[in-house]
């Protein structure tokens, strides 16, 4: 077998493995950052609205009711409502 066939296969399995790492990577953090979102809008965004609404009050002010929170699943695959009317990220 000759050796520069060597190299070139060694250079290709390498260029692989870098791929996949870095699209394993980007795959994760693509989703840590879709759990991020999802926690922040289902746990905190209500809690701001309630202090915004309390803040409000203080002044005067009367706001409308905060927006539901509903995520759209732009992939193709709808995920069903929880029980709080929240649709899945």
């Amino acid at each position: 077998m000759n050796p520069y066939w060597l190299i070139v296969a060694f250079t290709l399995v390498t260029q692989l493995c870098v791929f996949f790492r870095w699209l394993h990577r980007r795959l994760r953090d693509a989703a840590i950052e879709r759990a991020f979102i999802r926690d922040v809008a289902l746990n905190h965004l209500p809690h701001i609205y309630h202090a915004l609404h309390r803040i409000a009050a203080g002044h005067g002010v009367e706001l409308e009711d905060p927006p539901p929170v509903r995520f759209l699943e732009l992939n193709g695959k709808p995920e069903k409502a929880d029980a709080r009317g929240l649709h899945g990220l």
